[in-house]
């Protein structure tokens, strides 16, 4: 049978190894090896979901497992639990929502392939304190997410890392993630059914433009075209005139009075200008964003 294309699940991140291709060898090595380790007997407890977790969940098809966590002080709804995901995930909306600083932002070079095996663009990744509760009990773990910029109907995705690190289970079928405490007891976190069922509709409608770039030999039709749209150029001579510091270039047939009325608009807009980038620290990335795959400890 022909084999027209792939279905992938997201995979990248830090799991598998790590982001660099020596460190999935590594693992790839380890694999093949047995190793002993010590489990922590506070949190070996068993996580079961008995026919009384059935009891509050609104008959439903196929619900997600959306909850809601604590980080940097505020309360983030909106939190899938996905088992399928090998990073875990913070879209570029929470990221500016929560107030973070890009100065938080660490590196991050490796790649990060979605459902359809396209690549995602990952600005960076950041360590934050995270709260899990129920309201009785709760427990507080490092989750290192990957921030990136995709469109999402979700805050946050938690995939295999955070789940493996608290020791957590989810079940669709009960709509519930369990993890165990660090006194003993099970945290039992409830999925809001509404919350799921706007943000799986919400993630449906969301739509991303697709551009296609392609190479191709110039067609003398089309460098003709290129040569008429250069950029304006000055109708006559020009003369250098300092303004605040600053040297501009001013048209020799403006009026003397027209020349200084320009002067003093230049001067009091000169925060408008740019001569480095130092000057231009402000710029929204969504706007302009230009990413160096580099890491700073190499």
């Amino acid at each position: 049978m022909p084999v027209h294309g792939e279905i992938h699940t997201i995979s990248g991140g830090f799991s598998g190894g790590g982001c660099t291709a020596s460190q999935r060898k590594k693992y790839a090595r380890a694999v093949m090896t047995v190793e002993v380790q010590e489990a922590d007997q506070a949190l070996d407890i068993d996580l079961v979901f008995p026919k009384a977790d059935l009891r509050d969940v609104i008959l439903h098809d196929n619900d997600p497992v959306v909850i809601s966590v604590v980080t940097t002080g505020r309360k983030v709804h909106r939190v899938l639990v996905d088992q399928g995901s090998s990073p875990d995930m913070m879209f570029w909306s929470t990221f500016n929502k929560l107030q973070l600083s890009l100065d938080q932002l660490r590196p991050y070079t490796g790649c990060l392939y979605g459902f359809a095996g396209d690549q995602v663009e990952v600005y960076g990744h950041i360590e934050l304190r995270t709260t899990f509760t129920d309201g009785v009990a709760s427990r507080t773990e490092n989750i290192k997410y990957l921030v990136v910029n995709a469109p999402s109907a979700y805050n946050i995705l938690l995939g295999r890392p955070a789940l493996n690190r608290l020791r957590a289970v989810a079940s669709t079928r009960h709509v519930k993630m369990k993890l165990p405490s660090l006194g003993w007891t099970m945290i039992t976190i409830i999925s809001d059914q509404k919350e799921a069922k706007r943000c799986y509709e919400n993630n449906l409608k969301t739509k991303r433009g697709v551009f296609t770039v392609t190479t191709r030999a110039p067609s003398e039709e089309g460098v003709a075209r290129v040569a008429q749209e250069r950029r304006p150029e000055p109708a006559g001579d020009v003369l250098e005139r300092e303004i605040v510091g600053r040297m501009f270039k001013l048209g020799k047939s403006l009026s003397q009075g027209t020349q200084d009325q320009i002067a003093k608009v230049i001067a009091r807009h000169l925060d408008a200008f740019a001569w480095s980038v130092s000057d231009m620290s402000d710029i929204d990335p969504n706007f302009l964003y230009h990413r160096l795959t580099m890491d700073p400890h190499v």
